[in-house]
């Protein structure tokens, strides 16, 4: 039988120092047993995975996503063994990748990262922010926080927060502009709105009598991509935004924003979710990181 994970141990350990004398020296290994573990994979595989030049070792597309997932798979033997022979608790440890929306990442992940890592000393954070949405494997990402819903069903989720939308401006623009007392007053005023979702340029509102929900029109001349975006533009006193609850808080808290339109309030949710790819035997680092999220989230 094929001792795979060996010859993935090799092929990591090529790729992550471009070098077979290098992977070599850690593996103690001859370079040219090196090379012909590597190649063997390749002939298995029928694809190329490293592009030798004289000076170093390059990864294909195809090398990337082997190299993606053969570190999950040796990480994953590795807290496998230390799991059985520790009495079933693994220590966290290794490579943490986390990709988060810019801000739920501002808010929560960077304030508590040095916490964290305090706590789990032998895990290393790699922690990247942006809005878009990643493929968790092609990017080699162990999780990714996101309000969006879930595309892809084969990743699992675990819900850290639940807020809500409110619509916010600065009392500097209020005093400019007046403040809006009915959803119909925002035909006077300047709306930062989304460049996505199904009506973006239409606001839902709640009436506080009936409870029968409506939409008005928020017209304007700002589009934002993000909550982050639209609270930055929002902060400048460029004009009312409706955004999550969650990115403001600070901001209403020291009055450089203040709520209006509360009594239309729909009180619609806006969920963030840890998305991530596992199973019942996660690796330590990554549920360690959720629950700590989930620990002072609480």
């Amino acid at each position: 039988m094929d001792n795979r994970a060996g010859e993935m141990e090799v092929f990591v350990a090529a790729a992550e120092l471009k070098s077979f004398s290098a992977a070599g020296r850690r593996l103690r290994l001859s370079p040219s047993a090196v090379s012909k573990l590597v190649t063997r994979i390749e002939d298995r595989l029928g694809t190329r995975l490293l592009v030798r030049t004289t000076r170093s070792l390059l990864l294909t597309p195809e090398g990337e996503v082997y190299l993606g997932r053969a570190q999950r798979i040796l990480a994953e033997i590795a807290e496998t063994e230390e799991l059985v022979a520790g009495g079933g608790r693994a220590t966290p440890r290794g490579l943490l990748r986390v990709n988060s929306t810019i801000g739920f990442g501002e808010r929560y992940i960077v304030p508590l990262a040095g916490e964290f890592l305090a706590r789990y000393p032998e895990v290393r954070l790699d922690l990247s922010l942006s809005d878009g949405i990643i493929d968790l494997i092609e990017e080699r990402t162990d999780i990714a926080f996101r309000t969006a819903p879930m595309r892809d069903s084969s990743l699992m989720a675990r819900k850290l927060l639940e807020s809500h939308r409110i619509t916010v401006a600065t009392p500097d623009y209020l005093a400019r502009r007046g403040t809006p007392k009915h959803p119909d007053d925002l035909a006077n005023h300047n709306c930062i709105t989304f460049t996505f979702g199904r009506n973006p340029g239409e606001w839902p509102f709640r009436d506080p009598q009936s409870r029968s929900v409506f939409s008005r029109p928020a017209p304007g001349n700002a589009q934002a991509s993000s909550g982050s975006i639209a609270r930055t533009l929002c902060l400048t006193g460029l004009g009312i935004a409706r955004i999550g609850k969650f990115h403001v808080e600070p901001d209403l808290e020291k009055g450089t924003l203040v709520e209006v339109l509360e009594d239309y309030n729909p009180q619609d949710p806006e969920q963030v979710h840890a998305v991530f790819a596992g199973h019942e035997h996660l690796a330590a680092r990554i549920r360690a990181f959720i629950d700590f999220l989930a620990e002072k989230m609480e």
